[in-house]
């Protein structure tokens, strides 16, 4: 479908409005000016209510036009689109270019089905970032944009896109800046409430749970990550791979490789068997994301640095299986200038 389909002229009929949206199975009309940028809406449901109200299909819709609320640009990823649809109830999202003319409009149907999910998630992001200084001299590591969004905020919108409507933030290191950002979190489609640390005292990736005790009971597992990641892994893919593993934690897990930069001698004996050049070999890495149990949190030390893999070893010493779970989607961890070079499709 041709976008000049879906838009309407801002002198156009409730005729026109009703027939644009009958082309498009939208719920509502675009309106666009005579050089076809974006200047609002128009809802099928006011359009009707005006019917039955006294107006014809000859009148002019134009007092009916609301402000869009939201719309996306041409470079941002139908993933993050439909993850900024569903965070904020959405059914269309139209795409607007730099000068401001609609290019196309994202639509609901890429989002029938989704599961609403009664698990929360704590996103860490607490950390100094001392190694992408002096970007993060006044600024936290989080809310570095990639693309012209923070990092934090993708990872908000992924995960209420993925179901998740209960999210906290550890925050620690200009933590204000994540709060005045965010708020309650009504404004990206979910709750949020903070994890404060002393800023004297930094409790570490996994130390700041703890202050979960504070907030209520936690009865169902818990999905934990770091604040720094550009990642669309699938929330939902974790979490059920965790329900079924009978196990108290899960950790998601990239791959690493390394290509040795010569060819490599296969002997038996002292003899040649083959030579295998530059062979590349890859391990599992940690991915800054997991899923834990809710009783481990009772089992955290209180008010000193306590990284979760410290609470992971704990589960190993003391026989309590933890799984693994291998990361199919993108994902890159921000934490030096190349890294973020890389997500920001510089290097």
């Amino acid at each position: 479908m041709r976008i000049a389909e879906v838009l309407v002229g801002q002198n156009d009929s409730m005729r026109a409005v009703l027939r644009a949206i009958d082309r498009s199975g939208f719920s509502r009309a675009f309106v666009a000016d005579s050089s076809g940028r974006l200047v609002g809406a128009i809802c099928e449901a006011d359009v009707r209510r005006a019917l039955l109200n006294g107006a014809v299909l000859e009148s002019p819709a134009h007092p009916l036009v609301l402000d869009v609320g939201i719309s996306t640009k041409p470079e941002v990823g139908r993933a993050e689109a439909i993850d900024l649809m569903h965070a904020l109830g959405v059914r269309e999202l139209p795409v607007v270019d730099d000068t401001g003319r609609v290019v196309g409009v994202h639509t609901e149907h890429a989002l029938a089905g989704a599961l609403q999910r009664h698990n929360a998630a704590v996103i860490m992001a607490g950390g100094r970032g001392t190694r992408l200084a002096p970007l993060t001299d006044h600024l936290p590591k989080p809310m570095v944009t990639v693309a012209g969004r923070p990092i934090l905020e993708r990872l908000v919108l992924h995960l209420v896109g993925s179901g998740i409507n209960r999210i906290f933030i550890s925050v620690n290191y200009l933590g204000e800046v994540i709060e005045e950002h965010f708020g309650d979190g009504s404004s990206f489609g979910c709750q949020i409430e903070y994890l404060r640390e002393d800023r004297a005292v930094p409790l570490g990736t996994g130390g700041s749970l703890r202050l979960l005790t504070r907030f209520g009971v936690i009865d169902e597992p818990l999905l934990v990550m770091n604040g720094d990641l550009v990642t669309d892994f699938s929330v939902g893919g974790l979490l059920d791979a965790h329900s079924g593993g009978n196990v108290v934690a899960t950790i998601a897990t990239a791959s690493y490789e390394h290509q040795v930069p010569f060819g490599v001698l296969e002997q038996t004996d002292g003899r040649l068997v083959r030579v295998v050049e530059k062979p590349v070999s890859s391990w599992p890495v940690n991915a800054g994301i997991y899923v834990l149990e809710p009783e481990l949190i009772s089992t955290i030390p209180p008010g000193r640095l306590f990284p979760i893999t410290e609470l992971l070893d704990q589960c190993l010493e003391r026989g309590r299986p933890v799984g693994l779970w291998p990361l199919r989607e993108h994902w890159q961890d921000i934490g030096m200038p190349v890294e973020l070079a890389q997500a920001r499709g510089q290097a």
